[in-house]
């Protein structure tokens, strides 16, 4: 699909109010469809200024063509909907992309890639009320826990706050809960042995004063054959973390094989995946999500 930019900036400058509308008269449906499962797109990195894509730097960084490749995945079988930042799902929305679809804000995107401060995971993006206000479907937050960094006890406070306020409303959060530590070099890296994960989906799954409305976003372990052990660890449901899957079609047929059989677990219900599908490295955008959506 190509965008109209100008189109879209005319908007946005001389009818801001059409973004409202536009979420207004947007047809809604269950989260869970009749698969009773759940196969999302993200693209909220760029507002965390992550815009790689493998060793692409700036893969992510045209508007136009980022926003092209959305609509396209978003128009695929079996994909169900869209987690993203605020000026994209306004974008989307003003594109009438969204009809039909599961819309998912990203609410937290403070820790910007690269800076010193990247595991201090404020709240920048959509509040609950936003969400709320908006007619969306859920929200998403990130919780990076580095034992060795007291900030995160900050991060948590703050995550099981957006727990409440969501389950207040009766809006799901997914919360995306990872073990992290920093290298030699001060840069963070996220821990994913089954140890790791186990510890930081224990945590996630406690935060706030209810569980009701909570649903996970974990990525699939180093060694997949622990996942049966992983996911034992909580009863909420969970989908899992596409990640950036990179490097050759070998090693695209690896991951996928990794996630189908996550996928088989009881307490996994979907796959949210972003910049593997909507960024191949063969350029088709179409069969790497008919391909993801094909694992459910």
């Amino acid at each position: 699909m190509t965008v109209d930019v100008a189109e879209l900036v005319h908007t946005r400058a001389h009818r801001p109010e059409a973004i409202a509308e536009a979420a207004a008269r947007r047809v809604r449906r269950p989260l869970i469809g009749a698969t009773g499962r759940l196969m999302i797109v993200a693209a909220d990195h760029p507002a965390r200024g992550a815009l790689g894509v493998g060793d692409r730097a700036l893969a992510m960084a045209d508007r136009a063509d980022l926003l092209g490749r959305l609509c396209l995945a978003l128009g695929r079988p079996g994909v169900d909907g869209v987690l993203a930042s605020a000026d994209i799902l306004d974008d989307l929305l003003l594109l009438g992309a969204l009809d039909g679809k599961v819309v998912m804000g990203s609410m937290n995107r403070g820790g910007l890639q690269g800076a010193r401060f990247e595991l201090d995971d404020r709240f920048t993006g959509h509040r609950p009320e936003d969400i709320e206000r908006l007619g969306f479907d859920a929200g998403k937050l990130l919780l990076r826990i580095d034992y060795d960094d007291p900030g995160s006890l900050t991060t948590l406070e703050s995550a099981a706050r957006a727990v409440d306020a969501m389950a207040a409303r009766r809006l799901p959060v997914f919360v995306e809960p990872f073990i992290s530590r920093r290298d030699a070099g001060g840069r963070p890296a996220n821990d994913l042995s089954a140890d790791a994960v186990t510890r930081s989906i224990a945590i996630a799954s406690g935060l706030g004063g209810s569980s009701a409305y909570t649903w996970l976003k974990v990525p699939v372990t180093d060694d997949p054959d622990d996942m049966a052990r992983v996911m034992a660890t909580t009863t909420l449901p969970a989908v899992l973390l596409g990640g950036d899957v990179a490097g050759s079609a070998e090693d695209r047929a690896g991951a996928y094989e990794k996630w189908r059989g996550a996928l088989r677990l009881p307490t996994v219900r979907g796959l949210v995946a972003g910049r593997s599908l909507l960024y191949p490295a063969d350029g088709d955008v179409a069969a790497a999500v008919d391909t993801a959506a094909g694992l459910l």
